[in-house]
């Protein structure tokens, strides 16, 4: 029982060794930045509310004009782009949902893929989880994970209003921070 429990230890200290010493790869950091269209108006909206959700503060006349509520589920099919101008060069999309998860304010529970069509990264996509404080100027989410170039990524993304309303939507500036 000894041999094999001094056998065990060995073996897991080798493989531990040179996990370390022999053939770990450095991590990169990736900066990515574009701009998401978030639209849910117009001809061609991007994002879509599939489940409306309502209030549970007592009625005061604004729930019905409320842009969002809590637990409403919307769904994101949004390009990525270059630069803020709707004919930017298209880079990419954004691809996942919101769950609105605060009564006070703007809150949204977000899960995103963003999923890289063009340039080195063509084909890799990076998941984003956070919390969307549409009340605050900067928001920072987490990235879990990846695909492609960005498999096994961690890091984080900054986001922010570019020219943004709650009733139509518009653009929002992403700085991605990838570590792969």
């Amino acid at each position: 029982m000894d041999f094999l429990l001094l056998c065990c230890a060995f073996l897991l200290g080798a493989a531990a060794y040179s996990n370390t010493h022999m053939g770990a790869a450095a991590s990169t950091t990736t900066h990515l930045h574009f701009y998401m269209d978030d639209f849910y108006t117009g001809p061609n909206p991007t994002a879509l509310r599939v489940v409306s959700g309502r209030s549970l503060s007592p009625d005061n006349g604004t729930a019905a004009t409320s842009p969002r509520q809590f637990g409403d589920i919307v769904v994101l099919n949004d390009p990525l782009t270059e630069g803020p101008d709707r004919g930017s060069a298209r880079v990419g999309k954004a691809q996942g949902f919101a769950v609105r998860a605060s009564e006070g304010g703007i809150v949204s529970d977000l899960h995103l893929h963003l999923f890289l069509e063009a340039g080195e990264y063509n084909g890799s996509s990076v998941a984003v989880n956070g919390r969307i404080d549409m009340d605050t100027e900067m928001r920072e989410s987490v990235i879990v994970g990846g695909t492609g170039r960005f498999r096994f990524a961690r890091g984080y993304m900054l986001s922010r209003n570019y020219q943004y309303d709650l009733t139509n939507g518009g653009v929002v500036e992403l700085n991605v921070y990838v570590q792969h």
